[in-house]
């Protein structure tokens, strides 16, 4: 069976995540637990915590396919050493979050080298970013998300992937996160060599590491390096890949989550991708 449902705003308080999630038909979704603008946000409150748990709840959707998202400032390879323990501080304290809310995962993008140190130190300093994480936290699984190698990021290629998983001591939790929009951009013919994708993710990385989907199409060609989402079945990808990915049953039991441009057609989309499985 297949869990979709968008990346939804918790706007106006966290508790509206979830509902904002069931009106629009979802069986999964993806939040920002604080403002992914600021390093740090005011500590959760009980009643913070109370009224989303009640709200998650009442929505019916499992923690196992709610996928919170970091903020995007935090970058757990950085070169900087002041950066790096922001980074790794500011991670800390978002898996701690996700523990209070009872979430089981947090998703985030590897990081960047900036082009000061290689590409091996940098993965190497992203493994220990999450050995430290893990070390300070319990209950909750570090999920890397593969880039599109827009700029100086690491993870879009699947050995980054790879080595990062191998530097993780407990590697009980630890998994992956496969950006549709991201493999393709950087190079992954998903379109046209679905199959092969897969199993060169298999044979490099492994399919028992993949704990999750970014459902996005592409609005620039193969190997663009460049992220840029777009609408199901508007962009390069196109609506046969999704429906390969809704009747692929290596991708059941997972949240598979819509980060497309439009919220407006987020219904639509999740009705749509549904409309795709098996009968």
């Amino acid at each position: 069976m297949k869990y979709v449902g968008p990346h939804v705003s918790a706007g106006g308080g966290l508790y509206n995540a979830p509902l904002n999630a069931v009106a629009v038909g979802a069986s999964a979704f993806a939040l920002f637990t604080k403002n992914q603008r600021q390093w740090f946000s005011p500590p959760l409150s009980a009643q913070d915590i109370t009224l989303f748990k009640k709200e998650v709840a009442a929505s019916g959707i499992e923690p196992r396919f709610i996928l919170p998202h970091d903020s995007y400032l935090i970058n757990l390879g950085s070169p900087d050493p002041e950066g790096l323990k922001k980074s790794r501080d500011s991670f800390i304290n978002e898996m701690k979050r996700c523990e209070q809310l009872g979430l089981i995962m947090l998703n985030f993008h590897p990081g960047s080298h900036l082009k000061q140190i290689t590409v091996e130190e940098c993965l190497d300093r992203v493994a220990e970013s999450i050995n430290m994480a893990l070390e300070k936290s319990s209950n909750v699984t570090a999920i890397i998300e593969n880039t599109a190698g827009q700029g100086s990021n690491v993870g879009f290629a699947f050995w980054h992937l790879k080595r990062i998983i191998e530097g993780v001591s407990d590697k009980s939790r630890v998994g992956i996160c496969i950006d549709t929009c991201h493999t393709f951009a950087a190079g992954y013919n998903f379109k046209d060599n679905y199959d092969n994708v897969w199993q060169e993710f298999d044979e490099v990385v492994g399919m028992e590491w993949l704990r999750a989907i970014h459902l996005n199409d592409s609005k620039r060609e193969l190997g663009s390096r460049v992220d840029r989402h777009d609408s199901i079945g508007k962009g390069y990808l196109g609506l046969d890949f999704f429906k390969r990915i809704m009747r692929d049953p290596a991708l059941d039991n997972m949240p598979l989550i819509i980060e497309t441009p439009d919220e407006s057609l987020w219904a639509a989309e999740i009705e749509l991708l549904h409309s795709f499985e098996e009968p």
